[in-house]
C-alpha cells in the first residue's frame, strides 16, 4: 500500500510521463551498474588469474631448480657408490695381504725355532767333542807314560840295577820333557762323527 501511494503521489504531482522516465533512467543506472560491477569483477578475475600464471611460473621454476638437485644428488650418490666399491677393494685387498703377511710371519717362527733347534745340537755336539778331546789328551799321556815305563823297565833289566837306576833318572826327565812336548802340540779339529754320543759310549765300554 505504501508503495502504489508514492506512486499516486508522484503522477498527481508530476505526470505519468516523469513516472515512465524515471523507470527507464533507474533500470538504465541499474545495468550500467551491472555492467560496471562486471567489468570490477573481471578484472578482479584478470589479476588474480595473472597472480596465478606468476605463481605457476614461479612454481615451475622451483620445479627446474628440484629436478637439477635431485639430477646433482643421483650424480653424487653414483661417484658415492663407486667410491664405496673401490674403498671395499682396498680393504679386500688389504686383508689379503695381511693373511700374506701373517703366513709369512708364522713361517719365519717355525724357522727361528728350528734354528734355534740346531744351535742348541751344535752347543751338544761341541760339548761332546770338548769331553772326548779332553779324555783323548788324558789317555794320550797315559800311553806315552806306559809306553816310557815299558821302555825303562826293559832298560832296566838289560843294563842291570846300577846303571838302570843311574841312567832312570835321566831317561825319566827325557820322558817327562817327551811327554810335555805330546801334551803342548796344538789342539786339532776333531772329524765330524756321526751319532757322537753312541761312538763315545762304546769308546767309554772299550775301555
Amino acid at each position: 500500500m505504501l508503495k502504489e501511494n508514492l506512486i499516486l503521489k508522484w503522477v498527481h504531482r508530476f505526470g505519468i510521463d516523469s513516472l515512465n522516465d524515471l523507470l527507464i533512467h533507474s533500470s538504465i543506472q541499474k545495468e550500467n551498474q551491472r555492467e560496471e560491477e562486471n567489468q570490477e569483477q573481471i578484472s578482479l578475475i584478470d589479476e588474480v588469474h595473472e597472480e596465478n600464471q606468476e605463481q605457476i611460473s614461479l612454481i615451475d621454476e622451483v620445479h627446474e631448480e628440484n629436478q637439477e638437485q635431485i639430477s646433482l644428488i643421483d650424480e653424487v650418490h653414483e661417484e658415492n657408490q663407486e667410491q664405496i666399491s673401490l674403498i671395499d677393494e682396498v680393504h679386500e685387498e688389504n686383508q689379503e695381504q695381511i693373511s700374506l703377511i701373517d703366513e709369512v710371519h708364522k713361517e719365519n717362527q717355525e724357522q727361528i725355532s728350528l734354528i734355534d733347534e740346531v744351535h742348541e745340537e751344535n752347543q751338544e755336539q761341541i760339548s761332546l767333542i770338548d769331553e772326548v778331546h779332553e779324555e783323548n789328551q788324558e789317555q794320550i799321556k797315559l800311553e806315552l807314560l806306559k809306553t816310557f815305563e815299558n821302555i825303562e823297565e826293559t832298560k832296566w833289566e838289560s843294563s842291570g840295577l846300577e846303571n838302570a837306576s843311574s841312567n832312570g833318572i835321566s831317561n825319566k826327565n827325557q820322558n817327562s820333557n817327551k811327554i810335555n812336548q805330546f801334551t803342548e802340540t796344538p789342539k786339532l779339529p776333531l772329524p765330524y762323527i756321526k751319532n757322537l754320543r753312541k761312538w763315545i759310549n762304546n769308546d767309554k765300554k772299550a775301555s
